[in-house]
C-alpha cells in the first residue's frame, strides 16, 4: 500500500463495501459485471440496475459516492500497524476462499503471506473437556506435520487448542476473527494473536477497530470453511457456531469431519448429530488424509486450487456437444453453484442444469448438495 497508485485503487475497493446494500454477494455481481471497483464507480444507474438484486437506492448511493472519502482513515490504520488489504484478484487471495458464493471481496490480513498449501479448519466449543483439548492440539498437530494448514476462529477453547496444536508442530495456522485486525478477542488471546502472526496469518474482512459483535461470526464461520478443504469438528453442542461452520463447509462442497466423545456428555451432542447425518468419524489424522486424498496429488493444492489425479495424453471429453464441452470446460475440481457456472458460460439456470446432468449422466460432473456442481476428476 506504500505507493499512492496503489493507495488510490484501494480507496475504491474498501469504499465500494461501505455503501449501504453492498454485501459481499452483490459485491461479487458487481465485479462479475463490471471487472473492478474503478468501474463500477463510472457506471451509470441504468448499467447498475442490469445486475441482480441491485436496489435503486443503493445504485445512487453509488453514483453519489466519493470513493477516496471514506476509507482514508482505514487504509491509514493499516498502514500505520502492518496490516495489509488483499483484494480478491490478488494472486495472495486463497484460491478456495474466491470460489464460494459469497466470497470476501477482500481481506484485512496481519503476519505472514497466507499459504498456499492445502489447508483444514478444526472448530469446537469454547468450553472444552480436556479430552476435546488434546484431540484438537493432537489433530492440528498431526496435520501440520503432514504439510497441512490449520485454520480455525482464534476463540477459547477448541480453535485455541487447534492454533496452539499447529505452533507446537511448527506448522502454519490462519485465525479468522470476529472482529477487526486491532481488536484482540478474546484479550487473553494477546500471546496467542502475536504468535500466530509470527508463524502464519491473522485475516478478517471486518474493517480495523470493529468491536467482536455476535452478529459478525456467523459470516465469519463461512471464510473459516472456505478457506479449508474440510472442517472437523471436535466438542460441539447442538445450538453450536461450529455446526453452523460445519453447515457452511457442507454448503460450499466442502468435507465435513467429526471426532466423536462422550454420548452423556452435551458437549458432544452437535457433533455425534454430524456423525449421523454422514459427517467422517475422525480420531486420528490419517482419516482427514485418506478422505482428501484425492485431491492431495503431489504439486495439486496451490494457489490455483486444487485438481484430481489423472492419466497424462488422455482425452477427457469423448462426443460431448458444443454446449456440453462449453460447460464441461467452465467446471472446477472445486464446485461451484450452478449460477456462478451460468454468468461463466453465458447460459440461463435452466438450460445450463440440463447440460450439467447429462455431463452427469457421462461421468464427467459430480453435483453436490445446493446446486453446486464440480468436475468428476479427469481435467482437460
Amino acid at each position: 500500500m506504500a505507493s499512492p497508485t496503489n493507495k488510490d485503487h484501494l480507496y475504491k475497493w474498501v469504499a465500494l463495501k461501505h455503501i449501504p446494500g453492498i454485501g459481499p454477494l452483490m459485491y461479487k455481481r458487481l465485479l462479475d459485471r463490471f471487472g473492478s471497483p474503478e468501474r463500477v464507480f463510472s457506471a451509470g444507474k441504468a448499467e447498475l440496475m442490469t445486475v441482480e438484486g441491485m436496489a435503486e437506492k443503493s445504485a445512487r448511493a453509488v453514483m453519489h459516492a466519493d470513493p477516496s472519502a471514506r476509507p482514508i482513515e482505514e487504509i491509514d490504520l493499516c498502514r500505520q500497524n502492518g496490516y495489509r488489504i488483499i483484494t480478491i484478484e490478488d494472486g495472495e487471495y486463497p484460491f478456495s476462499l474466491a470460489r464460494i458464493i459469497d466470497p470476501p471481496p477482500y481481506l484485512y490480513a496481519f503476519g505472514q503471506s497466507l499459504p498456499s498449501e492445502p489447508a483444514v479448519a478444526i472448530v469446537g466449543t469454547r468450553n472444552p473437556t480436556r479430552y476435546g483439548i488434546s484431540m484438537a492440539r493432537r489433530l492440528s498437530a498431526d496435520l501440520s506435520a503432514m504439510g497441512f494448514v490449520i485454520v480455525s476462529g482464534m476463540a477459547r477453547g477448541i480453535d485455541s487448542a487447534a492454533h496452539q496444536g499447529a505452533l507446537s508442530s511448527g506448522g502454519q495456522t490462519v485465525a479468522v476473527l470476529g472482529s477487526g485486525l486491532s481488536v484482540i478477542y478474546p484479550s487473553e488471546n494477546r500471546k496467542l494473536y502475536f504468535d500466530i502472526s509470527e508463524n502464519g496469518t491473522i485475516v478478517s474482512e471486518l474493517p480495523v477497530k470493529e468491536p467482536p459483535n455476535s452478529y459478525n461470526f456467523p459470516a465469519r464461520n463461512r471464510i473459516i470453511s472456505g478457506l479449508s478443504l474440510g472442517t472437523i469438528v471436535v466438542e460441539a453442542a447442538k445450538k453450536s457456531g461450529s455446526l453452523i461452520t460445519a453447515r457452511l463447509a457442507a454448503d460450499q462442497g466442502r468435507e465435513v469431519f467429526a471426532v466423536p466423545g462422550n454420548i452423556n456428555s452435551y458437549k458432544n451432542t452437535g457433533a455425534h448429530d454430524l456423525l449421523k447425518q454422514g459427517a467422517k468419524l475422525v480420531e486420528k489424522a490419517e482419516d482427514v488424509v485418506e478422505e482428501l486424498a484425492m485431491l492431495l496429488v503431489t504439486g495439486a493444492c496451490g494457489k490455483e486450487g486444487c485438481r484430481r489425479a489423472e492419466p497424462e495424453n488422455i482425452d477427457p471429453r469423448p462426443d460431448l456437444t458444443p454446449e456440453e464441452a462449453r460447460v464441461y470446460d467452465a467446471l472446477d475440481p472445486y464446485p461451484a453453484h450452478i449460477d456462478e457456472l451460468a454468468g461463466r458460460v453465458g447460459m440461463n439456470a435452466g438450460a445450463m442444469l440440463a447440460v450439467l446432468l447429462n455431463l452427469e449422466l457421462k461421468g464427467m460432473a459430480n453435483q453436490m448438495p445446493g446446486k453446486y456442481f464440480c468436475s468428476s476428476g479427469a481435467r482437460k
